[in-house]
This record gives structure tokens, sequence and C-alpha cells, in this order.
């Protein structure tokens, strides 16, 4: 694919409990392992199961953490409504990775928000992208060994994208160093199933 971007402003949301935090500094990581500056922004909402999580990462030499709405290039979404809530973040043209996976939010789950449908969430989301991705990484995760593992199959479905300067060999090197041993083998897994996923 082309149109590698030089820097980059990602986006990162997710429920609690998803790996939504571990995604991002794992890429974090695996950027500053390939020489490529990196700087975490804020983190916003409760990382307990059930609670909203998101986070920024910006690649490529920016000196603030800050990420505003509109100014996102990439969101990585590892529950699709909050993909959908997260657009305001993304600017005109950037591109989506999103999980299809549904785990409803604390608000949905008391009946105080209606959960959309994933055909509206992706005609939505392709009103301000140029590009978007649905991955089951639920599915994925669970072939892989663990769902949990579904957040690193969509940094694989991003790796091959060729949308950073970071490809899949990084992030496994980012795998093995900075993960704990015994997840090691299913994140490895669900990193190149999602690879494989985007690949078809």
């Amino acid at each position: 694919m082309s149109g590698q971007l030089e820097k980059a402003r990602i986006y990162f949301t997710g429920v609690g409990g998803q790996g939504t935090l571990t995604a991002t500094n794992l890429l974090a990581h695996a950027a500053m392992e390939a020489g490529i500056e990196a700087v975490g922004g804020e983190v916003h909402g409760m990382a307990q199961r059930g609670g909203v999580v998101e986070s920024a990462l910006l690649l490529g030499g920016y000196k603030s953490p800050r990420l505003d709405l509109g100014e996102a290039d990439i969101i990585l979404g590892f529950e699709a409504l909050e993909t959908l809530r997260g657009l305001p973040y993304l600017r005109p043209g950037g591109v989506v990775f999103s999980s299809t996976d549904e785990l409803a939010p604390l608000d949905v789950a008391l009946g105080n928000a209606v959960y959309p449908d994933l055909q509206t969430i992706k005609a939505e989301t392709a009103k301000v992208a140029s590009k978007t991705f649905f991955v089951p990484c639920h599915d994925l995760g669970r072939e892989a060994g663990a769902i949990q593992s579904g957040n690193t199959a969509l940094l694989g479905a991003l790796a091959v994208s060729g949308i950073l300067p970071l490809g899949l060999d990084a992030i496994e090197a980012a795998i093995h160093k900075f993960l704990p041993e015994k997840i090691q083998p299913v994140n490895l897994k669900a990193l190149n199933l999602g690879a494989e996923f985007m690949m078809k």
C-alpha cells in the first residue's frame, strides 16, 4: 500500500481490559527501537474493565504529546463503538484501523446509550477516513490462543499496511524485548494473523 507517512499522529481508543495501553506502549517501543522519535500523549479515561481508554502516540519528531480534535492521521480502535466515538480526532482523509468487535462500554451496559450496528459504524467512518480497515480482532486473538491478544492483531494489520515506516519485524522485535516471555508466543501469532488478514 502506498502513502507512507514520515510523521504520524495516532489516536488509540478502546475499552478497559482490551490492552489498548499495551498496544500503545508496544508500538512506541517498536518505533524507538527502529530509530523513530516517539512521544506519548495523555491517557484519558479509566483502565478498569468497561471504562473507556484513550491514548495518543506521535511519531517522527513531534515535540508536544498533545493531540487535538481533527489532528490524528490514524485511529486504532480496539472496540467498534469507541472507533465511532473517536472519529472527531481524525483529520479529514486520515486512516482508520478498527476491531469489528462489540464490547459494550459501561454507558451502553447501563442502558444510557444505544449500540449502533456495525454497518452504521463503517458508513460513518468512511465519511471521514480515506481508508478504513475493520479487523475481527477477537476471533484472531482467540485463534492465537487468547482473546486479549486481539490488540496485537490490529497492530499486525497496521504494520503491513505500509502507512508507517515500521514493518512487522519491528513489532515482532518489540514483543520479544518488552512483553513478558510467557505471553510472547500468543502475541506473535496474533500479530501475524492480523497481518495475514490484511493481505487477503
